[in-house]
């Protein structure tokens, strides 16, 4: 590449002082209604979001059948390039609804180590186990009792920035409460709090 093609190409790049994008963060079990939520939120929000759902990071995999202790590692590097793809996604300035399932502890202390705290609107999604567990027989795309064993980590951290209850409120109430939530955001952030409570992750650039 030569000396002047080489400058046009570095012109080009966004620039490293570019504003982040936000992250609206629904965690919940399955079933929960997350991703309904998400669906109204990007109807209703003035500024450009993306949907980035985990559940689509998984149906991009091989269906080939794999053994128990590959599929394991597999799943779990899945979670890992979901959380960075969120991250970069987030860095070059895009806006991003996050459907998320806190259900192992480590995947909240890896994106507690990527995301930029103060960016993230952290919402807990919550939805009492009678329902959930009807939904889940509703749906009959998902293993029987998947909600319920989840809900014991799911919400463990205990911090929000925000909260709604899917059994009380429908998606649409759910995102305006939400969508109200953005411009009155106090500090330190959900996610800030959290991190506090984390010394040893090493803060995000």
């Amino acid at each position: 590449m030569s000396e002047a093609s080489c400058s046009e190409f570095d012109a080009r790049r966004p620039d490293p002082g570019a504003s982040r994008g936000t992250v609206i963060f629904l965690n919940g079990t399955s079933s929960s209604g997350k991703s309904s939520i998400a669906n109204e939120l990007l109807r209703i929000l003035d500024e450009p979001y993306f949907h980035l759902p985990v559940d689509a990071f998984h149906a991009m995999r091989t269906r080939q059948e794999m053994p128990p202790e590959q599929l394991t590692t597999v799943l779990h590097n899945t979670w890992r390039g979901y959380h960075r793809a969120v991250a970069g996604m987030a860095a070059a300035g895009n806006n991003v609804v996050v459907d998320h399932v806190l259900s192992e502890e480590w995947r909240l202390r890896d994106c507690l180590d990527l995301f930029v705290p103060q960016d993230v609107v952290f919402v807990g999604v919550r939805c009492p186990r009678d329902e959930v567990e009807r939904r889940e027989r509703k749906r009959g795309d998902r293993p029987p009792g998947l909600a319920v064993r989840q809900l014991a980590q799911v919400h463990a951290h205990g911090v929000y920035d925000v909260e709604c209850d899917t059994s009380r409120a429908d998606p649409d109430q759910c995102a305006r409460l939400i969508k109200e939530f953005l411009p009155h955001r106090p500090m330190p952030t959900a996610f800030q709090r959290l991190r506090e409570k984390n010394p040893d992750i090493v803060s995000p650039s």
